[in-house]
């Protein structure tokens, strides 16, 4: 337990000295740094206003948000090219809610797509020069995992109301809820640990091996595994909303 924490302590040092080497997080903070003092608000002009996962974040929005808002801004009875894909998109959520959830899962798709895509965006923004994956970064993915942990468990309060969504976790008979109920509590407990470690470890290795490989050997070394990585960085932005997907499956089943 020591040596791990003493591990991600030092993979925390480390990502933090890189996160000062990007250009648009030294821009931004610089902006912010002179904006606040010409106001009269003392900053440190050593220190960094926002974190380099959070300004990258940010960035994953607005690309999000203008994308998507230019390829909607001329929507057809007879589709394009672009229409078609985000049909596509639109479709894949879909089927993945009616298989799992069923039909009445279809309102939860707003709320897994806008997930979905902030991670993959996220996963995929470390892959261009002088960018780095807010996923990269622990505090991004802790809280993706608890947005999906607060969400699933108010839809199934909604549902069943607080006490119906309670004895969901006693099991099928009421004289085996005290074996029950403690299992339940504690894989609940553990789905955001889970969720977050999974994301954070798999991108943010993924982003340190492309670092290394490329500062052995730059340009055509690293083009193999940034390849593999475009891949890998779809699959857990997938893998993150099926297993979202399955606890509101869970929690929405009257008995689980």
């Amino acid at each position: 337990m020591l040596f791990f924490t003493a591990m991600q302590r030092h993979n925390y040092s480390e990502a933090s000295q890189v996160e000062h080497e990007f250009v648009i997080v030294q821009l931004i903070n610089g902006f912010l740094r002179w904006l606040l003092s010409s106001i009269g608000i003392a900053v440190d002009q050593s220190k960094d206003i926002l974190s380099a996962h959070i300004v990258m974040a940010f960035i994953v929005t607005v690309i999000i948000v203008v994308l998507f808002k230019a390829a909607v801004k001329n929507l057809s009875i007879f589709p394009g090219k672009v229409q078609n894909a985000i049909e596509m998109y639109y479709k894949f959520y879909r089927g993945l809610v009616d298989d799992m959830v069923g039909h009445e899962g279809r309102k939860f798709i707003p709320a897994l797509a806008t997930l979905g895509t902030f991670i993959a965006v996220s996963n995929l923004l470390g892959l261009f020069p002088q960018m780095g994956s807010p996923t990269a970064n622990l505090n991004v993915t802790v809280g993706c995992a608890i947005f999906v942990f607060v969400y699933y468990h108010y839809q199934g309060v909604k549902k069943h109301g607080l006490w119906g969504y309670i004895k969901t976790f006693m099991g099928p008979v009421w004289w085996l809820s005290w074996l029950f109920l403690p299992i339940e509590i504690v894989s609940h407990v553990s789905r955001p640990l889970s969720l977050s470690m999974r994301l954070f470890g798999n991108i943010f290795g993924e982003d340190l091996v492309i670092i290394i490989i490329a500062s052995l050997v730059p340009f055509v070394a690293p083009m193999p595994v940034m390849a593999l990585a475009v891949f890998t960085s779809l699959l857990q932005a997938f893998i993150f909303v099926m297993l979202s997907t399955i606890y509101l499956a869970g929690a929405m089943a009257e008995e689980h």
